[in-house]
C-alpha cells in the first residue's frame, strides 16, 4: 500500500481511515490520532514530489495557517521554499526508503517548540528511529562563552541564539522526557543540524560546543554526502510516518527519568528549604493540583514582597509537581531568573534535561485549553499583554497562562513592575481567572526572609522613595546595613571588601547610561565623577548568570539581570531620573538610556493621556529603585550622581526623621527644563 500526502490538512481523515483499515488487518485497535501538533506529514516520494511543485512554502504554509489560525513572516515562509530544497537534494539518496515518513514543523507536545524536518522509519536491526534535523540558513556564525549559545545575524542584526545542534538535541529530550510512545517503543531519537549555506567550520564546531555536537552533529555546506550517509544508517526501511502518528496520539507526562533528576538536584540544597507560610502555601497549591486534576480549573495567587521566598515555593512546587507526573512549566517572562533558578538547582551554567522546564512567558499563545497539568508563574507582574519579538502575537499573557493550565499558580508583587510593558497585576489575574472559568485562591507570603528579616527596612524604603506612607520614618531600630557614598568609587570600594568572602555583593544602577559595551567590548558604559569612576554594564555572555559570576563584582547590572538571587550587600547607583528638589521627588523619563527599551512607548502614551503616561512613569522609575534596594539580605549602599539627591539621603540614613514625602508631593518632568 503506498500513501502520499501534501500535508496533513488535506490527509487527516484519509491518514486516520487507511491506519484504521490496515491496523485492524493485523487485528489490532484502530486508534485517532490527534493532528494539533502536525503541520506537514508525507513519505519521501510525496514530499519530493510536493518540492518538485515549486510551491512546497505555500503548501506548508496553508497547512500552517488552517493548524494554527494563522500565518508566518514572509522571510519564514523564504525559509521553507530555500533550506527544503536542500532537504530534498539530500533525499536523493536511492538507499532512503521512498516510504520513509517526512514530517515538516512538527510542533513537540507540551511545548511551541518545532521540529523542521523528521525523517522516520526503522534501522537496520528494525528498531523505530526518528532523525530530528535542525535546519539554517545562516552563513556567518561566532562563538559565545555561553554553554550552547552562539551568535548570528538573526534579521537586520546579530543577536545570541542557541546552537542549532543544541536545539535539534533539546528537541530530542523534550520527546524522550514527555513522550510515553518514544519511552515504551524505544523510538530511537537521532538528532542533527544541517547548517547548508555556512562553511565556518571553527565556528559552528568549535570546542566550547563539544557536548552538544556529540550529541547533535552539525552538517555544514560541504557536508551534504554526510548528513546523506546520516540518515541512511539510521532509517533503512520507511514507516510512512506512523511513528509520528504514535507519538502524536500518545500519552504526553513527564519521564521518571526527568523527575527524578529534579528531585536529586533539589535534595539537601538548602537554599530550596521552605520555612514559616512557605510550607503553606506550597502544600495548598498540591492540594488545589488535585482539585485541578478532578476536573476544577484552578488559579492560585500568592502575593509576596521582595525576599519572601516565592522562588523558593515556585521551585519546590516545580519539582514536588513533576514527580506526581504532572506536565508543569516554570515560568518567567524575564530569562535573568530563569537562568540562575536553572543554575542554582543544577550547580553549574550547562544546559540538561531540566533547561526545557523553564520557559518564558510568550511560549503560550497556541496553546490548547488545559494542556498542562500547572504552570507556575514567577515573577507575574513582569507580564506582557503581547508575546513575540515584536510584541505582535496573541492577545494577553495572563489570559493565555491561565487558558494553557488546569491549575495556574501566579507568584507577585505588584510593586514590581518596572517597564512600560508589564501588565501583570493581582487585579487582572482575578478578572481573567474570573472570565476562564477558574476557582481562585488568593495567599500572601510575609514572612521576611531579606533585609536582615526586617520589613521595616522595606517600609522605610517605601517612605524614601515615597510609594506610600508607612510606621517607618527613620532607621530607628532596624537593624540593616545602610550607608550613603561620597562617591561611586567608595561604594565600588565597599562593594569589593563585601564581595570578598561570599561573592556575594554587586553594584546596580538605573538604567541611564547606555550600553556601549554591547558592541565594543573595550568601550566605557558608566563614567561618573569627573571620569574618576568608570565601569561598564553587566556582561550577559558567559556559562553562568551574570549575577553568579565572581568577575561580575566590578561590573554594574540594571533591574533586568539582578534578579533571581539574594544577594549580602548591594550598592545601588541613582541615575539622573529620579531627583529631589526641593524636597519633592522630580521623575525625569528622558535621561534613560536611550538602549533602554522598558520605557519604550511613554512619549505616545503622553501625547494620548499625559495624566496616564505620568503615572506609568512614576510607578515604573520608582519601582525600579525600590527593587533595587531590596536585593540584599545584609546592607545597601546609596549613591547618588545629583549632589542634591545625595544629600537627602544622607539626612535620611542619619536615624532621625526627615521631610515625609507624600505621594502627591512630587513633580514630574517628562522634558529637562
Amino acid at each position: 500500500m503506498v500513501m502520499r500526502f501534501a500535508g496533513a490538512y488535506k490527509s487527516v481523515i484519509a491518514r486516520e481511515t487507511i491506519f484504521s483499515v490496515s491496523k485492524s488487518e493485523r487485528g489490532r485497535a484502530a486508534f485517532r490520532p490527534n493532528p494539533a501538533m502536525i503541520v506537514y506529514l508525507s513519505d519521501k516520494r510525496g514530499f519530493r514530489d510536493d518540492v518538485m511543485t515549486n510551491r512546497i512554502e505555500e503548501i506548508i504554509h496553508e497547512a500552517y495557517r488552517k493548524q494554527q489560525r494563522k500565518g508566518v513572516s514572509p522571510s519564514e515562509i523564504a525559509s521553507w521554499r530555500n533550506s527544503l530544497g536542500f532537504m530534498d537534494r539530500i533525499l536523493g539518496d536511492r538507499e532512503i526508503p521512498d516510504d520513509a515518513g517526512i514530517a515538516v514543523e512538527y510542533i513537540v507536545p507540551c511545548s511551541q517548540k518545532r521540529i523542521d524536518v523528521m525523517v522516520t522509519g526503522s534501522n537496520a536491526k528494525k528498531q523505530k528511529t526518528a532523525v530530528i534535523i535542525e535546519l539554517k540558513q545562516w552563513t556567518e556564525v561566532e562563538v559565545t562563552l555561553k554553554d550552547g549559545i552562539i551568535r548570528t545575524f538573526i534579521g537586520r542584526s546579530m543577536r545570541e541564539w542557541p546552537h542549532p545542534s543544541y536545539q535539534a538535541w533539546s528537541y530530542a529530550l523534550l520527546l524522550e522526557d514527555f513522550s510515553e510512545v518514544v519511552r515504551k517503543s524505544s523510538v530511537l531519537l537521532q538528532p542533527c543540524a544541517y547548517l547548508h549555506n555556512c562553511d565556518q567550520d571553527h565556528t559552528v564546531r568549535d570546542p566550547r560546543y563539544r557536548e552538544c555536537l556529540q550529541k547533535a552533529p552539525a552538517f555544514l555546506k560541504d557536508d551534504a554526502a554526510k548528513l546523506r550517509a546520516f540518515i541512511r544508517d539510521h532509517v533503512k526501511y520507511g514507516d510512512r510516518g506512523e511513528i509520528i502518528y504514535e507519538i502524536n496520539s500518545g500519552v504526553i507526562r513527564p519521564s521518571k527519568d526527568l523527575a527524578d533528576s529534579l528531585v536529586s538536584l533539589l535534595s539537601g540544597n538548602r537554599e530550596f528549604v521552605l520555612i514559616d507560610d512557605q510550607k503553606l502555601v506550597y502544600e495548598t497549591a498540591l492540594s488545589l493540583a488535585e482539585k485541578a486534576a478532578d476536573g476544577r480549573k484552578q488559579t492560585l495567587v500568592v502575593e509576596g514582597g521582595p525576599g519572601t521566598g516565592k522562588s523558593v515555593v515556585a521551585i519546590n512546587l516545580l519539582v514536588e509537581l513533576t514527580r506526581r507526573e504532572n506536565l508543569v512549566k516554570y515560568v518567567t517572562k524575564n530569562a535573568a531568573p530563569r537562568a540562575v533558578y536553572e543554575c542554582k538547582l543544577k550547580g553549574d551554567g550547562r544546559k540538561s534535561r531540566i533547561s526545557n522546564l523553564f520557559t518564558g512567558s510568550g511560549s503560550y499563545v497556541n496553546c490548547k485549553i488545559n494542556e498542562f497539568d500547572a504552570l507556575v508563574i514567577d515573577e507575574a507582574h513582569r507580564l506582557n499583554e503581547k508575546s513575540g519579538m515584536f510584541a505582535n502575537q496573541g492577545e494577553n499573557q495572563i489570559k493565555e497562562l491561565i487558558h494553557s493550565s488546569k491549575l495556574s499558580i501566579f507568584f507577585i508583587d505588584d510593586a514590581q513592575r518596572v517597564t512600560m510593558r508589564d501588565i501583570g497585576s493581582i487585579d487582572a489575574i482575578r478578572d481573567w481567572a474570573r472570565r476562564s472559568g477558574a476557582e481562585l485562591t488568593e495567599m500572601k507570603l510575609e514572612s521576611q526572609f531579606r533585609c536582615n528579616g526586617s520589613d521595616g527596612y522595606l517600609a522605610w524604603v517605601d517612605q524614601l522613595l515615597g510609594i506610600r506612607q508607612t510606621a517607618n520614618p527613620t532607621l530607628d531600630g532596624i537593624v540593616y546595613e545602610l550607608t550613603v557614598c561620597d562617591s561611586a568609587n567608595e561604594l565600588r570600594d565597599l562593594i569589593r571588601q563585601k564581595n570578598h568572602s561570599r561573592n556575594k555583593a554587586r553594584m546596580v544602577a538605573g538604567y541611564c547610561w547606555n550600553w556601549v559595551s554591547k558592541n565594543d567590548r573595550k568601550g566605557v558604559d558608566i563614567s561618573l565623577d569627573d571620569g574618576a569612576f568608570q565601569a561598564q554594564w553587566n556582561f550577559n555572555d558567559a556559562a553562568m548568570p551574570w549575577l553568579l559570576q565572581s568577575k561580575s563584582v566590578e561590573q554594574v547590572g540594571c533591574i533586568h539581570t539582578c534578579q533571581g538571587l539574594d544577594l549580602e550587600y548591594i550598592g545601588v547607583i541613582f541615575g539622573p531620573d529620579l531627583v529631589i528638589r526641593n524636597g519633592q521627588w522630580v521623575e525625569f523619563p528622558n535621561r534613560r538610556a536611550k538602549t533602554d527599551a522598558s520605557i519604550k512607548g511613554y512619549k505616545k502614551l503622553t501625547l494620548i493621556d499625559a495624566d496616564a503616561a505620568r503615572k506609568k512613569m512614576v510607578e515604573i522609575i520608582r519601582n525600579t529603585y525600590r527593587t533595587l534596594m531590596t536585593r540584599a539580605q545584609k546592607g545597601c549602599f546609596l549613591y547618588s550622581v545629583d549632589p542634591e539627591t545625595n544629600a537627602f539621603f544622607k539626612q535620611a540614613a542619619s536615624r532621625s526623621e526627615y521631610p515625609i514625602l507624600r505621594e502627591d508631593n512630587h513633580r514630574y518632568a517628562a522634558e529637562d527644563p
